[in-house]
């Protein structure tokens, strides 16, 4: 047996493992919330060392490393488990005993070390600098000092449930991990190809039909996947090509997959592994933070659907050609395999109010059961150990970030420094709420340019969260604005994750991708302020105002499309343009009568677009 053959036996084997304690948690075989957390930080770790190795060399001292840092995360692990009720007293007290105190620095630069592998060295460096403030902090003078503490006290907090066994890696031990396991059997049954023909279906006939199908491809398969990077992949492979051959340029195509693909993390029903961070610290039930995100990421999706449209227009387009995808009856056919699990999802999640956990291992079953009765492709023994060992390639990632997002947050929580940086933004904002919502966009976009979505988001919810509700903004939506610029930093340059995968697809420079993603993507970094000034747009339910805040959310996201293009059916002058900037600004009020006034403008100003189509048609230019 060669190392490899017992490399992918050993990660099979663990990979159930793995996948059989979490579901066991929730069902049969349930235990103590910090025991079950010391648990998935330890499997999640020695997952990181198995796929993330110190080398890709086939040395053998890059592999006795890795392997000493499996069996340091095993042991330290199994030593805090067995000494359970040690740890709870001596951590709570803050005094360590010798032996918790030499497992508890082995731990967490095995956290430091992991996160560098997976995430690279900002993460890891901005855990340290924290670490070292928190040790030196006390000689600075002013706003900045505190007043000290030892390297035992901050050992001992960091190696509590303030630390890294606290709310972000509960976070991924209880709603994260059981999503990527149900993302994996939903994937493995074939439901990434039939949203995949869906979309085809949906949009293959349009003019720019490429380009809308990537948007309608990515904002499924987000829904089920919630990580940009991997959207970008999975649809992007097939989609980008296809754009590059109708005619729309590399750096455009590429920016269309990155902007939809990283709209997956702000659209339910199974957003990005932060919004089950944000309900835990926000303490709103997850349903409702579904419910509240909805219309919002609809119009993220809408406005870039409109731009890729107009898109079509300016570089004149043609319709595809009928006959090149699958039928409506050849893809139902098989869709159920898709619709009865995200069905048992929704129902579970929206009527019964069940917890997401529950939720997703019912949801789990329903789509193991659905795949072994397909008769035409049936679900195989192997197939659900793929599943399994699917569910933990995404692991590393997610427990690495919030594990090491820990350490932050707990030296934050130490030294009150999450404290002074609120009290920083309110008193240099002047108690506005919109220059402090400003500043707030501004620390979130520089923070998220180094980190994944996950850790930007808990860090700042630990900085800036309390500032914004101090000034009258409500607890979900102050949340929902840092979710926002957390998750949109994935395609912000210069470190945009999405876009350089994008980039990649596409063979052309990241920068460029990335900067006509920011163009593209502009809903993302004006729908936060929206929501946040005005809560109607978080408001769901069958009345009249879900109705008109819906109808103005239609009329905003088609005229700032508009006016970024500059076209509707031919290219219109600034005038129009500027016409489009007033709409938006009325429509998108609270005030009934403005929203009016702005839906009668936006009727008129698209009327006289339409009207023109066939007098204009030949001027239209790049």
């Amino acid at each position: 047996m060669t190392y490899d053959d017992f490399r992918k036996k050993f990660i099979v084997v663990l990979s159930a493992f793995t996948c059989f304690l979490h579901v066991g948690n929730f069902t049969f075989l349930p235990m103590e919330s910090i025991k079950f957390f010391i648990w998935h930080l330890m499997l999640g770790m020695v997952f990181v060392f198995l796929y993330k190795p110190f080398s890709k060399k086939p040395s053998l001292a890059y592999r006795l490393a890795d392997w000493l840092c499996v069996c340091l995360t095993v042991g330290s692990g199994l030593y805090v488990i067995l000494n359970y009720g040690d740890f709870i007293v001596l951590t709570q007290t803050g005094r360590l005993s010798q032996p918790l105190y030499i497992i508890a620095v082995i731990t967490i630069l095995l956290v430091l070390e992991a996160t560098r592998r997976v995430l690279g060295y900002a993460l890891p460096l901005i855990a340290v600098t924290t670490i070292l403030y928190a040790l030196y902090g006390g000689d600075l003078p002013g706003l900045l000092g505190h007043r000290g503490y030892n390297i035992w006290r901050v050992i001992a907090t960091i190696f509590s449930d303030q630390g890294i066994y606290g709310t972000p890696i509960g976070v991924s031990a209880t709603n994260v991990f059981l999503f990527l396991v149900f993302g994996a059997f939903l994937s493995i049954s074939g439901a990434a190809a039939i949203f995949q023909d869906l979309a085809v279906i949906m949009t293959g006939n349009l003019r720019g039909g490429p380009a809308k199908m990537a948007v309608v491809a990515s904002g499924f398969f987000g829904m089920i996947s919630g990580s940009a990077v991997a959207n970008v992949v999975s649809t992007g492979s097939f989609t980008v090509p296809l754009m590059v051959r109708q005619g729309y340029s590399g750096r455009f195509a590429g920016a269309v997959s990155a902007v939809a693909s990283t709209g997956g993390q702000i659209m339910p029903p199974i957003m990005g592994a932060a919004a089950f961070v944000l309900a835990d610290i926000a303490e709103t039930p997850y349903r409702t933070v579904c419910l509240a995100a909805f219309l919002p990421a609809v119009m993220y999706y809408m406005t870039l659907f409109k731009i890729v449209d107009l898109e079509s227009v300016k570089e004149n387009m043609q319709i595809g050609k009928k006959g090149e995808q699958k039928t409506v009856k050849q893809v139902m056919k098989k869709s159920f395999k898709l619709f009865i699990p995200l069905a048992v999802l929704l129902f579970l999640l929206l009527v019964m109010m069940t917890t997401p956990m529950i939720a997703a291992i019912w949801a789990t079953a329903a789509i193991i059961i659905c795949g072994v009765l397909d008769r035409d492709n049936p679900l195989t023994f192997k197939d659900v150990i793929n599943g399994f060992v699917e569910s933990t390639k995404s692991m590393p990632q997610v427990v690495a970030a919030c594990a090491c997002a820990g350490i932050v947050t707990g030296m934050f929580a130490l030294t009150g420094l999450g404290l002074k940086f609120s009290d920083f933004i309110v008193t240099l904002g002047g108690n506005s709420v919109f220059i402090s919502l400003v500043l707030s966009m501004i620390i979130c976009v520089i923070l998220g340019m180094g980190l994944p979505t996950t850790a930007s988001y808990i860090i700042c919810a630990t900085a800036i969260a309390p500032a914004l509700v101090a000034l009258g903004i409500p607890k979900l939506s102050a949340h929902l604005f840092l979710l926002y610029f957390a998750s949109i930093s994935a395609i912000t340059p210069p470190v945009a994750v999405a876009s350089y995968a994008a980039a990649s697809l596409a063979d052309e420079n990241a920068i460029k991708v990335g900067l006509t993603a920011v163009k593209l993507g502009i809903a993302g970094f004006i729908l936060p302020f929206v929501f946040t000034l005005n809560p109607d747009y978080l408001h769901m339910g069958f009345d009249l105002l879900t109705l008109s805040t819906w109808i103005s959310a239609f009329v905003v996201c088609i005229s700032a499309a508009i006016l970024i293009q500059g076209y509707i059916e031919y290219k219109v002058s600034p005038i129009i343009r500027l016409l489009c900037l007033v709409i938006i600004c009325l429509a998108i009020r609270s005030d009934l009568a403005s929203s009016f006034v702005g839906w009668a403008m936006f009727a008129g100003v698209y009327w006289y677009g339409k009207k023109g189509k066939n007098a204009q048609r030949s001027t239209v230019t790049e």
